[in-house]
């Protein structure tokens, strides 16, 4: 089995897979791939925090605790309304899912909860804990909107309270260890039980209880990160300059300023550590554009060994998942997407799965990774256009061309919108695309000879394999050798000064 493709144009796999024999070729790391930029989150990358919002119809459960030591629950009036609404994001709800506080959005067909809570027309957002019992709602606006500022406000109030009282408590609980008192220990316990909302006040209840001669779950104390390491900031003051950085990183990652870019994500992880959608970007900067799966990896990993929010953990287990399976260990990359999905479903998980079984000849199981990826996000163009190219192979070229004139303009689309014009039989349009994407798109050299050879390699550009000029076109065309079992380590981690710094 071959499966050598960045997640973005690998949509081509469905049908050159079965042509190429796996002894054959190497695995390739690096590459722009992935469908979106900053930070492959819902959205495509548009905004910096992502609150991962748990879609809750009629029937499913509210989240439980110990999981959910608080629960916001959101009632938009209407599907497009929670499309559009800017609930969706907010530093402080994001970070605030990093200390197990759930966001639950509740349909418009869950009456059973709308009627508990006596939510009708206008849409609400209330919190509250674990055991259903109301601490506040948010303010609407004039036009019956949640007021997000608001809902941020009644959080922050509740947790001050909530640590107000559990820091009492341990603080008279440590003055007992210290005098040897045995009796501490419930205390402390109580303090431990807290952890996921309180990880700095987890850890000193762990140094009392260990202090008594009793040892926590080492690896619920790992999962509260380094001794140094602050809590995610709920309040919105640390991330605030933040959010700033992120943003001009993601606004030079869009103008093709990869440098830039890299430069303000890095800063932004150095200004909060602890904030893990700083994190979040720069790990999928250094898998998506510059290749170096050695650093995403560690990245990654970071993610995964302190607090964070699911967004960020489904990402990180998503990037861990692509460069294990192209280390040629697909069993364990299959699980890691699927830990992915279990922690938050994001589309390209989903598309990364239907190219894995798509190269495995599992047509139907393929597909239906597919359905859930546009079930999850129907407007998404990634989705959009990595089935185009399923279309034009299939001989559906009208519809593929279609989709293709309508993103024509999609810098990151390059690839696959050349292997679709490539499909359809216009080689001269094919050729442009493949053009922007290795002399605009791809800026590091190591990510771009890898490009160059999984281009050559690809059944979706037959007709032009022998051509003189693609062959020139990719004559920097070569394989990436791997190092250890997981990451690879490409030769040249500089920007090429030949590529050009236009975007088309």
């Amino acid at each position: 089995m071959k499966n050598t493709f960045s997640p973005f144009r690998a949509a081509t796999a469905a049908f050159l897979a079965m042509n190429f024999l796996a002894q054959s070729v190497f695995a390739t790391c690096g590459g722009g791939g992935g469908g979106g930029m900053g930070g492959s989150a819902p959205g495509g990358g548009s905004v910096a925090y992502v609150v991962p919002w748990v879609v809750t119809a009629e029937g499913k459960a509210l989240p439980q605790a110990p999981a959910a030591s608080l629960i916001v629950l959101w009632f938009p009036v209407s599907a497009k309304a929670s499309a559009e609404s800017d609930m969706r994001s907010s530093s402080v709800l994001t970070l605030a899912a990093a200390r197990c506080v759930a966001d639950a959005l509740i349909t418009t067909d869950n009456k059973t909860v709308r009627a508990k809570y006596g939510v009708t027309d206008a849409e609400a957002a209330i919190l509250i804990r674990p055991d259903g019992t109301e601490v506040a709602r948010a303010t609407l606006s004039k036009k019956n909107v949640v007021v997000t500022s608001s809902l941020e406000k009644v959080l922050n109030t509740e947790i001050k309270a909530q640590e107000k009282a559990i820091t009492s408590v341990l603080t008279a609980a440590e003055k007992k260890v210290k005098a040897k008192d045995q009796s501490a220990q419930a205390d402390l316990e109580k303090v431990w039980a807290e952890r996921c909302l309180f990880p700095s006040l987890g850890k000193r209840a762990a140094k009392g209880l260990k202090t008594l001669g009793i040892n926590v779950d080492g690896a619920e104390l790992k999962k509260l990160g380094l001794d140094n390491l602050a809590d995610p900031d709920v309040s919105g003051v640390r991330t605030a300059a933040v959010e700033r950085i992120i943003k001009a990183g993601l606004k030079a990652e869009i103008a093709g300023d990869y440098v830039t870019a890299g430069k303000r994500y890095k800063e932004a992880t150095e200004l909060d550590p602890s904030d893990t959608t700083a994190l979040r970007f720069l790990g999928e900067y250094y898998r998506h554009q510059t290749g170096q799966w050695d650093l995403a990896g560690r990245v990654f990993n970071r993610i995964l060994a302190q607090p964070a929010d699911p967004v960020a953990r489904a990402v990180a287990l998503h990037g861990l998942g692509k460069m294990t399976i192209h280390s040629g260990n697909f069993a364990a990359g299959l699980a890691k997407f699927h830990e992915s999905l279990e922690v938050f479903p994001l589309a390209i998980t989903y598309r990364n799965l239907a190219v894995y079984w798509f190269s495995e000849k599992e047509t139907e199981k393929a597909a239906g990774y597919m359905r859930e990826a546009f079930a999850l996000e129907p407007n998404d163009q990634y989705n959009q256009i990595f089935a185009a190219v399923y279309l034009a192979a299939a001989g559906k070229k009208d519809e593929a061309l279609a989709i293709a004139k309508d993103n024509e303009k999609v810098l990151e689309a390059s690839y696959n919108l050349a292997a679709i014009y490539a499909q359809a039989g216009d080689k001269k349009k094919a050729m442009e695309y493949l053009r922007r994407h290795f002399e605009t798109y791809e800026r590091y050299d190591a990510v771009r000879a890898m490009e160059m050879k999984e281009a050559r390699d690809d059944y979706m550009f037959i007709a032009l394999h022998q051509d003189p000029d693609f062959i020139a076109m990719t004559k920097l065309a070569r394989n990436a050798w791997m190092i250890g079992n997981e990451f690879c380590d490409p030769v040249s981690l500089l920007a090429s000064p030949e590529a050009p710094l236009r975007r088309m």
